[in-house]
């Protein structure tokens, strides 16, 4: 971790603990087309971007209602309830002891921006942060053309920064960013996925920092 001058965070899942959560809300949409609920284990297993393909992966079927309209129902349920997941016990130590060691922190997230704001602010976490940067929509597409622009404020050299991320599209990311990564194995998806990738994948953040 020593090389890194900058070090650029997902939000869910990754410094924001909000899987079993997520994966309640998914229950709850295949409940409502009488499909079989997934425990958690098997939801970090078939999780993944794009968000739609994830649905269908679920097993939703989109011919009896739209998957526009089913991410604006999921978006509403996971707004009413989201202040009741917590960050991961070690990310504010974490941050702050990267804040001493003059690391220049940022966020990427496929959140909404304003509201990913918010949240940050709620969970005093935006302090931490030089930039921060969310989608402008609900339906949590790539982020790789954010990760371009983020990369043109910074004007730093690649091999300088890493992305840490709890997903593959995270390393797809980082990938298409030509910045290395970091992927924790206990958010969205399952370590035997993330492993796949073939980068630097970790427990926890003390396991990154040592």
């Amino acid at each position: 971790m020593e090389k890194f001058k900058h070090l650029i965070w997902d939000w869910n899942g990754t410094l924001f603990n909000d899987v079993a959560f997520s994966s309640v809300l998914l229950n709850r949409l295949l409940t409502e087309q009488g499909l079989t609920q997934l425990s958690l284990e098997k939801y970090r297993e078939v999780f993944h971007f794009p968000i739609i393909e994830y649905y269908k992966l679920a097993g939703l079927d989109f011919e009896i209602e739209s998957f526009e309209s089913i991410a604006v129902r999921w978006m509403k349920w996971y707004e009413d309830g989201k202040y009741k997941c917590e960050l991961y016990e070690d990310a504010a130590e974490t941050l702050q002891l990267l804040k001493n060691n003059g690391v220049q922190q940022y966020v990427l997230s496929a959140y909404s921006h304003h509201t990913l704001e918010e949240v940050l602010l709620h969970y005093d976490v935006r302090k931490y942060m030089n930039h921060v940067s969310g989608l402008d929509n609900i339906y949590a597409g790539s982020k790789v053309d954010l990760g371009k622009s983020m990369m043109k404020q910074m004007d730093a050299n690649p091999a300088d920064i890493v992305l840490i991320g709890d997903t593959t599209h995270d390393f797809e990311v980082a990938q298409a960013l030509g910045i290395n990564c970091i992927l924790v194995a206990r958010g969205h998806q399952a370590k035997s996925t993330l492993e796949k990738c073939g980068c630097e994948v970790v427990e926890d953040f003390s396991s990154l920092i040592n």
